[in-house]
């Protein structure tokens, strides 16, 4: 029986505190508070989590964190609230440049995606 926590299945055989970061927006010190809020030890796996401490967990995680969907969707909208207003972090949200200053001539292929090879131009014979 999988413990489902706002629509993500979390890995059984798991530590709790890592189990709770395969949700968008937990990370580790995040599962930690919400466990210790939920009185349930960081060492218990996931598949031995009675069903009082899921349901603690889910309280919590619905009440005080913005994860999932709704986070996603507002880390969208702020990147596109960049872009409207033409800020220099919008422009390169918007050219699929690098934003935080990183050199563009060599690296950054990441965020440029596959290479695209540019041809010299060609010397007019005499």
């Amino acid at each position: 029986m999988a413990i489902r926590i706002v629509g993500v299945d979390l890995p059984q055989n798991k530590r709790g505190e890592v189990g709770l970061t395969y949700i968008y927006g937990i990370g580790r010190s995040s599962a930690q508070k919400i466990l210790a809020e939920a009185g349930v030890n960081f060492d218990t796996k996931v598949q031995d989590w009675s069903d009082d401490q899921a349901g603690k967990i889910r309280e919590i995680i619905g009440s005080k964190f913005k994860v999932e969907g709704e986070l996603r969707s507002e880390v969208q909208l702020n990147i596109k609230r960049l872009m409207d207003i033409g800020c220099y972090r919008g422009v390169r949200h918007r050219n699929g440049l690098p934003l935080r200053g990183q050199s563009t001539k060599n690296n950054a292929r990441t965020r440029k995606g596959k290479k695209k090879t540019v041809a010299n131009k060609k010397k007019a014979t005499k």
